[in-house]
């Protein structure tokens, strides 16, 4: 695939991907590829690489005779990070926030808890460096430094854990967070206690202390729940 049909592919997949999440597009509707082509002046072969990413979602499917019919949104991929982004992108964001931070509620302090035991020598410096990244960027309104360093310190964690279905929840948390900030869900600084709670998680997975561990991120995600009620209510 060119640049340019790279470029167009995605345009494309990022344009109707908002537009089922945002239900404008009900389920049971067929899309037709040749509207579709003319509709975004591509060509079907775009079409049908795009129809192809969103049946891998299972935002859609494609049947002999139908066509390619839009599913019921109890059938998406709802942990893609693509469609994570794009329902967030849409009316239902505090719903949606809501939800993902509960799953993170639920499955953080377990990870954390698994961290402060299983955590390497060079995990524990790192979740150290990104905590004291994220002092640093607390200031100052500098939310997209503070971003990247919350994604990495949060990333370590579920890493250092050893559990590999946690782990590969760090794209979830990466979007939650990410969600957050680019839709102005966060104060212009952070919350100096959340701040704080991080510095002091690494602190206790860097001395093995797992029941510690476990209780800071309850507490941080119980902070996060609290800002949505605020927030996005």
């Amino acid at each position: 695939m060119t640049t340019q049909s790279q470029g167009l592919h995605t345009h494309v997949l990022d344009a109707l991907g908002l537009e089922i999440a945002a239900g404008e597009h009900l389920p049971g509707q067929v899309l037709r590829t040749d509207e579709l082509a003319q509709r975004f002046d591509v060509s079907r072969t775009v079409v049908r690489e795009v129809i192809r990413v969103l049946e891998s979602m299972h935002l859609v499917e494609s049947r002999r005779r139908v066509g390619v019919t839009v599913r019921s949104e109890e059938a998406w991929n709802v942990y893609d990070p693509q469609v994570i982004r794009w329902r967030l992108a849409g009316a239902d964001r505090p719903r949606q926030l809501r939800s993902l931070t509960v799953l993170r509620s639920a499955i953080e302090p377990v990870a954390a808890s698994l961290a402060a035991r299983h955590a390497t020598p060079d995990q524990c410096a790192q979740l150290t460096e990104r905590a004291l990244g994220m002092v640093a960027t607390s200031r100052g309104q500098q939310l997209e430094g503070y971003l990247e360093h919350d994604i990495a310190f949060h990333r370590i964690v579920l890493n250092a854990s050893g559990n590999e279905m946690f782990a590969r929840l760090g794209d979830v948390v990466a979007e939650v967070l990410a969600g957050r900030t680019h839709h102005q869900v966060m104060f212009e600084d952070p919350d100096p206690a959340a701040v704080t709670l991080h510095v002091r998680l690494a602190e206790a997975v860097r001395e093995g202390d797992a029941a510690e561990a476990e209780r800071l991120t309850k507490e941080i995600a119980v902070g996060a729940l609290h800002e949505l009620d605020v927030l996005a209510p």
